[in-house]
C-alpha cells in the first residue's frame, strides 16, 4: 500500500509541473491523498507486525472510506465531464468552445462572480495570450497552430465575429461585426481584457477542467481496484492476526 501511496503523490506532483498556478485545482487534493493513504499504510503495516486487531481494524475502516470516496468522486467526476466538446471552423486547426455545452455544474462554477474574478486574475498574470504573437509570427502559423482551449477562447474573439486579425495577438476592431454573441462586444485587444470576460472563455476553462478531472478519474479507477485488492490483503490479515490472539 505504501507503493500506491507514492504513485498517487508522484501521480500530484507530474500535475502541478505540466501547468501553471491558474489550473492545478486536483493537485493539492491528489497529493494530499497520497499522503493520507500513506499514513494509512503505516497503520497498516504495524497492525500486521504487532498482530494488532484493533489498529487492522482501524485500518480497514478507514480504507473503506478512502475506498468509497474514491469511488464516488471518480462516478461524480464522469458524470460532470461527460459534457462539451470543441467546435471546429474551416481553415482553423484548432477548436472553438461553447459554455452552454458543458454541464450545469461546470456552468454554476464559472459563472459565479468571485470564482471567476480569482481565474480572470491569474489567467491575465500568466500573459498567456500576450506570448501567442512570439510564438506566432504570421496569421498563417496563427490559423495552423493547436491552440490550448484557453488560448482559443480567451486570447482571440470568437470566429463568428469575423474580426481580422492583424497578428496574433491583435485585431481590428474597426470592422463591423453582424453577429450578434456578445463575446464580439466584449473583446478588445487591450492585455488585461482581452476576451476573460467571454463565454468562450469559460468555456475553454472549462475544457481544461474536464480534461484534467478525466485525467484524475482515469487514474482513480485504477488506484480503487490496487486499493481494493490491498483492502482484500488487509482483511486476511486482521483474520489471521485475530486467530493468533484467539490461541491459547
Amino acid at each position: 500500500m505504501g507503493q500506491s501511496s507514492y504513485n498517487v503523490i508522484i501521480f500530484g506532483v507530474w500535475m502541478s509541473t505540466h501547468n501553471d498556478g491558474c489550473r492545478r485545482s486536483l493537485t493539492f487534493p491528489v497529493i494530499a491523498l497520497g499522503g493520507f493513504i500513506f499514513l494509512i499504510s503505516i497503520i497498516g503495516f504495524l497492525g500486521a507486525c504487532k498482530r494488532s486487531v484493533a489498529l487492522l481494524w482501524i485500518y480497514l475502516v478507514v480504507l473503506l472510506i478512502v475506498l468509497i470516496a474514491i469511488l464516488v468522486f471518480t462516478v461524480l467526476a464522469f458524470i460532470v465531464t461527460n459534457n462539451g466538446s470543441g467546435h471546429t471552423n474551416p481553415g482553423l486547426r484548432y477548436k472553438e468552445y461553447k459554455l452552454n455545452d458543458y454541464s450545469s455544474w461546470f456552468l454554476k462554477q464559472l459563472n459565479n462572480t468571485n470564482n471567476w474574478n480569482r481565474l480572470k486574475s491569474c489567467l491575465v498574470k500568466s500573459e498567456q495570450c500576450r506570448k501567442l504573437s512570439k510564438r506566432y509570427k504570421t496569421i498563417k502559423q496563427l490559423k495552423s497552430a493547436e491552440l490550448t482551449p484557453i488560448e482559443a477562447g480567451c486570447c482571440r474573439p470568437p470566429s463568428e465575429c469575423g474580426y481580422p486579425a492583424v497578428n496574433a495577438s491583435y485585431y481590428d476592431l474597426s470592422f463591423h461585426s453582424i453577429s450578434s454573441y456578445k463575446d464580439c462586444k466584449l473583446y478588445k485587444n487591450l492585455r488585461t481584457i482581452k476576451c476573460y470576460n467571454c463565454d468562450s472563455c469559460k468555456a475553454g476553462v472549462a475544457q481544461y477542467m474536464k480534461t484534467e478531472w478525466r485525467l484524475v478519474a482515469i487514474f482513480n479507477v485504477v488506484l480503487f481496484v490496487v486499493l481494493s485488492m490491498v483492502y482484500f490483503v488487509g482483511c486476511c490479515a486482521r483474520r489471521n492476526a485475530a486467530s493468533y490472539r484467539s490461541k491459547p
